[in-house]
């Protein structure tokens, strides 16, 4: 039964969605003075105390760019991360696998010590909330569920605007700022009335984790095939002696192929697997539990209305080809709030339309330009067309002796820069 007595309460910002964008978004807007709402379905209050175990890992990764890891590192959060767990990787190999085409990444090629850092999702999330818990300005409102919205705005860009929640229990909470950063089916995105653009990839990926009998030598591995990408992601145990030998796996196929696989039983799989990465770990030794989720790229035509921005998942979600779902939020998030705090330093509405939509522009084209990438690549490694197997192993080796144009394609996927 609703509580219709429940007092209205007013912050600056509501950050709908507790996750990895939504926290730090919420962290970000509370370091820069702002009175926050965190507001989520699920109990956040555990993600603090959880810290990573010997032999046990998340199957959610990301793959933490430059770019991403600087933003956590100006939010306080990196080195949270850095006690906790994480895995440097300085090499990439790409390879066809119905052709002699491969490339090799290095960081050493652009002056770097790492391309990246695979991470837990886990492990973020235990590193950003111990920086929520000391973070003054932040109120977590979980578990609850959002029933409605409203807004309501002055006629023009740049009047104020005010957005009401009700939740299901009755409470109504107010703001100036609503922020949706609750993933790929949002709930704000659809009582906001946002349109998207979507599409099925007629693929599921299947992920886990596994133990191999050769080291992976901090170096990310991919196979293209007719059937989809595998991806051997590097993983770090730090217990000694077993460092370097597990790794997180992403594999990408069609769903018939992957209701096969995941009906196998982990013998059976690890010897799919070793068969399918071409042994290029040995054997895989162990194999975690497996999961299987649809994969599916939406992008929301407007990211804001008045009083109303849309981040991460919610905005868009990108084929997990290049590990770059999360980063391309982290990037969402430090512009929103850039912008936000700017405009509040200079007595401007933060929800004002004129104001969002600077973060709008920002973000958009670069969004874009990834999620065309990753189509391109998805399309041209699908077609089974001899000419077109032909071309695309003459052009992955080509790239790999164009130093140049090869080092400027690592630089946008660190985020260094535009694809």
């Amino acid at each position: 039964m609703k509580d219709t007595e429940q007092p209205q309460i007013d912050y600056e910002a509501i950050v709908v969605g507790g996750g990895l964008v939504g926290a730090s978004t919420a962290l970000a807007l509370a370091e820069g003075g702002m009175r926050v709402a965190v507001l989520d379905s699920q109990d956040l209050r555990q993600h603090a105390k959880d810290m990573p175990k010997a032999g046990r890992f998340d199957p959610r990764v990301s793959a933490i760019t430059p770019a991403s890891q600087a933003f956590l590192e100006r939010l306080g959060v990196w080195k949270g991360v850095q006690q906790r767990r994480l895995a440097p990787y300085s090499d990439m190999h790409v390879w066809e696998a119905d052709g002699t085409g491969a490339i090799h990444f290095a960081a050493y090629d652009i002056h770097a010590s790492e391309l990246g850092h695979i991470v837990e999702n886990g492990v973020l999330l235990s590193a950003l909330y111990s920086v929520l818990a000391e973070t003054p300005g932040i109120e977590i409102l979980a578990p609850v569920r959002l029933q409605s919205l409203q807004c309501s705005t002055g006629p023009r860009q740049a009047d104020a605007a005010r957005v009401t929640l009700t939740l299901e229990d009755g409470r109504e909470l107010h703001t100036a700022l609503l922020v949706a950063a609750d993933g790929a089916n949002s709930k704000v995105r659809e009582l906001a009335g946002f349109s998207t653009r979507e599409w099925d990839y007629e693929h599921q990926a299947i992920v886990t984790t596994v133990r191999t009998a050769l080291p992976h030598q901090a170096t990310a591995i991919q196979r293209f095939m007719d059937s989809g990408v595998l991806a051997f992601l590097p993983l770090n145990e730090g217990e000694e002696g077993a460092a370097g030998h597990y790794c997180s796996i992403v594999w990408s196929v069609q769903p018939e192929l992957a209701e096969r696989l995941m009906a196998l039983d982990d013998k059976a799989f690890s010897q799919a697997l070793e068969q399918a990465i071409e042994g290029r770990l040995g054997r895989i030794e162990s194999v975690d539990k497996r999961f299987s989720f649809p994969l599916r790229q939406r992008h929301a035509r407007e990211y804001v209305r008045a009083g109303i921005a849309l981040v991460g998942d919610a905005a868009h979600t990108i084929h997990p080809l290049a590990g770059q779902g999360v980063n391309l939020g982290f990037l969402d998030a430090d512009a929103l709030t850039a912008v936000v705090l700017r405009a509040r330093e200079r007595g401007l509405p933060p929800g004002a339309l004129h104001v969002l939509r600077r973060y709008q522009r920002q973000r958009v084209g670069h969004n874009l330009g990834m999620m065309w990438v990753m189509e391109g690549f998805r399309h041209l490694f699908a077609d089974r067309a001899l000419p077109l197997r032909w071309l695309r192993n003459a052009g992955m080796s080509g790239l790999d002796g164009l130093p140049v144009l090869k080092n400027r394609l690592m630089r946008a996927a660190m985020g260094m820069e535009t694809p």
